[in-house]
Parts: C-alpha cells; sequence; structure tokens
C-alpha cells in the first residue's frame, strides 16, 4: 500500500463512528444468510464519503482504485465507486474512459451491494454504452448473481435521459420473474423513469404484464401514475 492509499484511509477512517456503523449493518442486512451477509462498516456518512471522494481522486491511480474496491469496509468500497466516477466524468479521452469502464467490469465482484451499484451502474456502464452495442447489459441481467443483474438493470438510466427506453423495456423483461425484491425495485424504479419521461410507453409495457410481474416492481412502476389509474393496476381492473 502506498502513501496516498495510506492516507486516503486514514482520512476514511477519521471518520468512524461505531453507533452508525452498527445501524448500518442492520440497514444493509448483514446478518447470516442476508444479501449483505458478513460486510463490515465504519459508520460514515454519504456527504463525507463524498467529500473525501473529492479530495483523492485525482491523486490515487486507478491501479490504487482497482486495489481499494476490494476494501473489506463497505464505505472504502463505496467511496472508491464514487472515485470511479469522477475518474470517468473527467476522463479527457475515450482511452482514458475504456479505462475506467474496464476497471468497472472487472470489479462487479466488488460492486455487491445497492448503494454502490446505484452509485455508478448507470454513470459509467451506462453512458459508457449510449453510443454503443449495449447488448453486455443483457448478458449481464441473465447472469445468477444479484448485484450483476442490478447492475443491467440501473445502468439503463443513462438511456433512460437520453429518451432511449429500449434497452430498460428489454433488460426488465428478463427480470420480470426475479425471485429478489431488490431487483424487484430496481426494475419498478426503472420503469417509473421511463413513465416520468414517456408515460404511455410505459403504461404499453405493463398493460400485458402488470397482473403477473412480482407486485413491489409493481407498486413501484406505477408510484407515480393518477390515483385512479394507479388503483385499477392494483385491483387488476385494466
Amino acid at each position: 500500500m502506498n502513501k496516498v492509499q495510506t492516507a486516503f484511509l486514514k482520512a476514511m477512517q477519521s471518520h468512524e463512528d461505531k453507533v452508525k456503523a452498527i445501524g448500518s449493518q442492520r440497514f444493509f442486512r448483514t446478518g447470516p444468510g442476508e444479501y449483505g451477509e458478513g460486510d463490515i462498516f465504519w459508520g460514515l456518512s454519504v456527504p463525507v464519503q463524498r467529500s473525501i471522494s473529492k479530495e483523492y481522486y485525482a491523486r490515487l491511480s486507478l491501479a490504487d482504485l482497482r486495489s481499494l474496491i476490494k476494501h473489506e469496509v463497505h464505505e472504502v468500497r463505496l467511496t472508491t465507486v464514487m472515485m470511479l466516477v469522477l475518474k470517468y466524468q473527467h476522463a479527457e479521452t475515450d482511452e482514458a474512459k475504456a479505462e475506467v469502464v474496464d476497471l468497472f467490469l472487472d470489479s462487479m465482484a466488488y460492486i455487491n451491494n445497492w448503494d454502490l451499484v446505484d452509485s455508478c451502474a448507470h454513470l459509467i456502464l451506462g453512458d459508457w454504452l449510449l453510443d454503443k452495442d449495449w447488448s453486455i447489459l443483457k448478458a449481464l441481467a441473465a447472469k445468477d448473481h444479484l448485484w450483476t443483474q442490478r447492475i443491467a438493470m440501473i445502468a439503463t438510466l443513462a438511456f433512460i435521459r437520453k429518451g432511449v427506453y429500449q434497452p430498460t423495456l428489454e433488460i426488465a423483461d428478463i427480470l420480470m420473474d426475479h425471485k429478489h425484491d431488490l431487483i424487484h425495485k430496481a426494475v419498478g424504479w426503472m420503469l417509473r423513469e421511463v413513465g416520468n419521461r414517456d408515460y404511455q410507453t410505459e403504461y404499453g409495457f405493463l398493460l400485458p404484464c402488470y397482473k403477473t410481474m412480482p407486485r413491489t416492481m409493481l407498486r413501484y412502476a406505477i408510484e407515480k401514475f393518477d390515483e385512479p389509474v394507479r388503483q385499477a393496476f392494483l385491483k387488476g381492473n385494466l
């Protein structure tokens, strides 16, 4: 570990809050058999992590970040993800962006909770694929791995923000029968984002499948619909 990595970790640990860490362990479901089983927390707030990420992202190399993203402490991985986003956004060439994307793809095993995924999937992978073949998202969605599948879904937010909805709809269709509520929430959230911009596209997608899709997914998807329409979906009266 070099001096900059050591300084970064010391800066992180200087904000350790053991009481908050205990709460985070409960919130992120770290118990036996839960999705965050065994994860370790220092109890740092997200604003503190964002501040540290802005201070260190230019000082740490991609090699440093490749190492830090494997750290056992949740907040270190999350702050590393934040720094990856900043590296990507400040990259001056496509080659530099590609290096960040490659690191992201190589490190998905460590982007292993919903806050890590949601902080970067659309801002790195999704953005990178906007003008490219995005079929990798379908391949990721088909993998039997919770966080990889959530990455695929959340990455489509980059397309939604550009008014391109097909990736979201296709990934949602792949994940429609998923068993985990974190995927139900992610799919419903992305469908809602589509509807916020194009109501008819979301409505048309939901109509043939709303009676059989997971209830949580449906509730998230129709949250912003007018109340009579929302109730009609919930009651199966369409």
